[in-house]
């Protein structure tokens, strides 16, 4: 989970017509942002005139390690509060491209932008982790990383997105404001029951949950969540969904899994990457039926 400097109902889009690829090669000089430029292969719909203002812009970035190219030439657009599921075999670039948007890893060639209200882009990749989480970019990774031995309301308290220190925050009095916060983020993640819970003690599934709760207290705007549902039991699973579901709209949230029934449960756009390049993006039932996909992915 990355936390801040301190320790940070859209209809669904229609199916990319890959038949505007060959624009990329004619149009480089323009960002997908531009109100009535085409849909390329690795952009999200709905960023013209009329739509969603688009929310993150990756733009064409490679990733190069000792001779291996983790990345090549991806593109793509998320949009403002949608729900974005990015799947792909093993080594197909999914850590590596969350890497590069969070600053973790800085990308050979090309560019990550956060997107404003106003449309002003602002540049990723030159900026440290702790300084993308404070922008508003959480990341939830797949092991659930809590304090095991505070309890789950202490939990959220301590990650609060405040200029407050450790001590401070621990043994200070919450403000009317923060406790209302605080209450309303166990009430979204399931977690009301539990407050005085050590969260050692929790399920695993209820730790993923505090921790998705942990990434709403640092108030972000774009969620990234890994393989959020590995080892949880049905139920759990299916809490999972909804919770996911919940959170699009109020944030963009991007979702990285291997479990294609979860995928199709949560799915309004799906972006398909392999060998590091985006292979396929549109609805899953786009995706599931292109012969590209079923060949190195599904049909495995």
């Amino acid at each position: 989970m990355t936390l801040s400097a301190t320790n940070a109902p859209q209809s669904e889009p229609s199916p990319i017509d890959t038949s505007h690829v060959e624009l990329k090669e004619n149009r480089k000089d323009q960002s997908p942002l531009d109100s009535g430029s085409e849909l390329q292969l690795g952009e999200s719909p709905g960023v013209g005139m009329g739509r969603p203002l688009a929310h993150l812009w990756v733009d064409n970035i490679s990733v190069q390690f000792d001779g291996f190219k983790a990345l090549t030439d991806l593109t793509m657009t998320l949009d403002r509060g949608e729900l974005r599921c990015i799947i792909g075999p093993n080594g197909a670039g999914k850590t590596t491209l969350m890497d590069c948007i969070t600053g973790k890893t800085r990308p050979t060639a090309g560019n990550v932008y956060l997107v404003g209200e106003d449309r002003e882009q602002k540049s990723l990749i030159e900026l440290a982790e702790y300084e993308v989480a404070e922008l508003g970019i959480g990341r939830k990774f797949q092991r659930p990383t809590v304090f095991q031995g505070h309890s789950v309301f202490e939990n959220l308290e301590l990650a609060l997105a405040t200029d407050r220190g450790v001590f401070h925050s621990l043994f200070a009095s919450l403000s009317k404001s923060q406790r209302e916060k605080i209450d309303q983020i166990l009430e979204t993640v399931g977690l009301s029951q539990r407050r005085d819970v050590r969260a050692g003690l929790l399920s695993h599934g209820e730790k993923q949950w505090l921790e998705i709760g942990m990434l709403l207290a640092q108030d972000p705007s774009i969620l990234l969540v890994d393989e959020p549902i590995a080892g949880m039991t049905h139920q759990e699973t299916e809490r999972t969904a909804e919770l996911l579901l919940g959170l699009a709209g109020k944030h963009t949230v991007v979702v990285v899994e291997h479990d294609m029934d979860f995928i199709r449960s949560i799915a309004r756009t799906v972006t398909v990457l392999h060998q590091g390049k985006v292979l396929c993006e549109g609805s899953m039932d786009h995706c599931q039926n292109d012969p590209k996909v079923i060949e190195v992915y599904l049909g495995e």
